[in-house]
């Protein structure tokens, strides 16, 4: 009975969580699976988009799930496509 309770409270948080666009270190925290520890060190290190009006830390979602997606790896297909535009284009000089 009492899994099913933090079950349903687990299924709110995220609910409540998906339905914010300006977010506190812990909502980021439960978004992206960072620790807080680790999320503070981002912000003092200015690698994180933050706004600290009065102190406290709030974040954009859109700008953290911006954040969130830097640094895409591409797949073979799209390496692959890659190199074979680059070919055509050194192939016409």
């Amino acid at each position: 009975m009492e899994d099913m309770e933090d079950k349903i409270n687990q299924i709110l948080v995220y609910t409540l969580l998906a339905a914010k666009n300006v977010l506190t270190l812990d909502d980021v925290s439960l978004l992206t699976g960072l620790s807080k520890s680790h999320l503070y060190k981002l912000t003092c290190n200015h690698q994180i988009p933050h706004y600290k009006p009065n102190k406290q830390l709030y974040f954009d979602r859109a700008e953290i799930e911006a954040w969130m997606k830097q640094g895409k790896v591409n797949t073979i297909d799209e390496s692959e496509q890659m190199v074979a535009v680059y070919l055509a284009k050194a192939s016409r000089k």
